[in-house]
């Protein structure tokens, strides 16, 4: 029933005996197989010789041989595999072309900052195209509202087959009041009614094969161009809003502010975001890889942008370009030199939207998903 290994002799069993190696654990070891030779039938008290101890690792090792398992080290293949012809999986990222295409993708942004500082100039100046809440309500006499309502405007866009259902909600009377206390709660209550929204609909037993997904992933908070330094308001806000969303602070209206004002202006919003430990999109912790760390870093050097929005074409050197008119020449908005405006529409549109929804996911709502779970779980 196991292995056993005797002296030479097989016979003479004094102060050197036998001992057994790998055998059956918890067994004793005169009792595997008696010694060579004669058959000897000596009792366990004459021999005093106890069989040497085995660390745990030989003894795993031996009955893995003993079973015929190989081990896992050696069973493994190389990380990388060297193919030998055409496979075609790179096909894959056309399938995913394909069905987004079809189904088309959902993108949800807000505007928050006071009224006058040009929110719905931006928003269609980002997607060039007449998506603000003034443009789908014309004719209505703008009036600022006693408390802060929030409305929201759903539109289709295609470019190039592609289809976003784009949603963008705009926040008429935060921070137009004398006492602007607590008017950041309208705003916390709208993004956790979304969530539990989705939360609801993703803990039902038959659910839908796609959630409809309402959460906000995106918002750009509008500063004032103030010159001087974040308010109060600005400060509050942010550090109660980046924690449940992503917030991309912008300096509004740029174009009032020369460009030593700008930059000083800047450093000011920076070291205040920073004494305040409010954490901005994007957020450094949730850098993984390398070249995203580098390509985040350059951007978080930049913000908060400096950004003018115009939503009218101008004739400059035969070109047809959005920008302001003034009187002393045309302010370009997509002109890098002129404003941050392609920073911004970069960050929300080109290079960073579906990280904007992967962390919006993975992070914020999970949080809130963790949260309400843990409070539903309780007694009582």
């Amino acid at each position: 029933h196991g292995r056993c290994w005797g002296n030479a002799a097989g016979a003479r069993v004094g102060t050197e005996g036998w001992a057994p190696r790998g055998g059956h654990r918890g067994v004793p070891a005169h009792r595997l197989c008696p010694p060579r030779g004669a058959g000897s039938s000596l009792e366990p008290e004459e021999r005093s010789m106890e069989p040497p101890a085995v660390p745990e690792e030989e003894e795993e090792e031996e009955e893995e041989k003993e079973k015929g398992a190989v081990p896992l080290s050696v069973a493994t293949g190389p990380v990388g595999c060297q193919l030998f012809g055409y496979v075609g999986i790179e096909a894959v990222l056309d399938q995913m072309k394909i069905k987004t295409m079809k189904t088309g993708f959902e993108f949800n942004i807000m505007v928050v900052g006071q009224s006058g500082l040009g929110k719905s100039t931006m928003v269609n100046t980002l997607f060039k195209s007449k998506v603000s809440r003034k443009c789908s309500q014309p004719g209505q006499e703008e009036r600022i509202p006693k408390t802060v309502q929030l409305q929201s405007i759903t539109h289709v866009i295609e470019e190039k087959g592609v289809k976003m259902k784009l949603t963008v909600t705009d926040t008429p009377g935060f921070g137009d009041q004398i006492n602007n206390e607590n008017c950041w709660d309208p705003i916390i209550k709208y993004i956790n009614e979304q969530y539990e929204r989705y939360l609801r609909e993703e803990i039902l037993i038959t659910r839908k094969r796609k959630i409809p997904d309402s959460r906000v992933h995106g918002c750009v908070y509008f500063v004032p161009p103030t010159g001087h330094w974040l308010r109060p308001l600005d400060l509050e806000f942010m550090q109660r809003l980046s924690k449940i969303v992503n917030v991309v602070p912008v300096i509004a209206k740029a174009d009032t502010l020369t460009l030593e004002e700008r930059a000083e202006f800047k450093q000011r919003i920076q070291e205040d975001l920073k004494s305040h430990a409010i954490s901005v999109y994007p957020q450094e912790d949730f850098d993984q890889d390398p070249e995203d760390r580098a390509l985040n870093d350059r951007i978080r050097e930049k913000i908060p942008f400096a950004v003018v929005g115009a939503d009218q074409e101008h004739q400059v050197n035969g070109k047809r370009v959005l920008g302001r008119k003034t009187k002393w020449g045309i302010i370009e908005v997509e002109n890098p030199a002129h404003c941050e405006f392609p920073l911004l529409r970069d960050l929300l549109i080109r290079s960073h939207l579906q990280d904007l929804k992967d962390i919006t996911h993975n992070v914020h709502y999970e949080s809130y998903r963790v949260r309400r779970l843990n409070e539903s779980n309780r007694p009582g």
